[in-house]
């Protein structure tokens, strides 16, 4: 099992990234959350890591915090959640988000996530109930820890996690706040600040996803 990477990060293209570690470059893909603390291309970077193994392919997750990686690893083991639902929660909500849902039984925000329908979020609840842990001061909802490129990537990246395109042109619009036909004053001008305005916007929340 790899358990952490440190080497050179050359691609950083969300949710895929590349990290060459003694001449060998590691592809790996990686939730929002870790997006928002890379550094940039050609600097040196260190990610905890989970291997997935799948009859066609062996798949490399990277994370930047150990809690990150402990939320995904116990996602993964939820019936009908898979790698791409959990980084999608991963991407929309940090852990303490994340674990007040789940205390407070909110299937609400839940099926916000693209791919989790009403079922999934209830067997989130109620298998991770008793082993999701909520600090002080947090509060029941998605999307809060989401911050990030140029348009085209973002929305490479919203398409990735599981938004179908209308929705997630219609988030990115709402995120450089200008319909989409040009540059507000205040526009970001990075994919994870495009990324992260798209998430906390209010089509976060709008419906046109299923999942079972």
């Amino acid at each position: 099992m790899i358990g952490s990477l440190r080497g050179r990060l050359t691609v950083k293209q969300p949710p895929q990234l590349l990290i060459e570690v003694g001449g060998v470059g590691y592809e790996l893909e990686a939730p929002m959350s870790t997006f928002y603390a890379l550094p940039a291309p050609g600097e040196e970077v260190r990610l905890l890591t989970h291997l997935v193994v799948r009859e066609d392919a062996q798949v490399l997750y990277g994370f930047m915090r150990e809690e990150e990686r402990r939320l995904f690893r116990l996602l993964i083991k939820v019936s009908g959640v898979g790698p791409k639902i959990a980084l999608a929660i991963l991407s929309g909500s940090d852990a303490d988000a994340f674990a007040s849902c789940i205390a407070a039984g909110d299937t609400a925000s839940l099926i916000r996530i693209p791919g989790v329908g009403r079922k999934t979020a209830e067997r989130l609840i109620l298998e991770l109930r008793d082993r999701v842990t909520t600090h002080a001061g947090a509060t029941p909802t998605l999307g809060e820890a989401a911050v990030g490129g140029p348009r085209g990537e973002a929305l490479a990246a919203l398409s990735a996690l599981g938004y179908r395109p209308a929705e997630a042109t219609r988030m990115v619009d709402a995120a450089v706040g200008d319909g989409g036909t040009g540059a507000a004053a205040d526009a970001p001008t990075s994919t994870e600040e495009i990324i992260r305005r798209a998430l906390q916007s209010a089509a976060f929340g709008s419906g046109g996803r299923s999942g079972s």
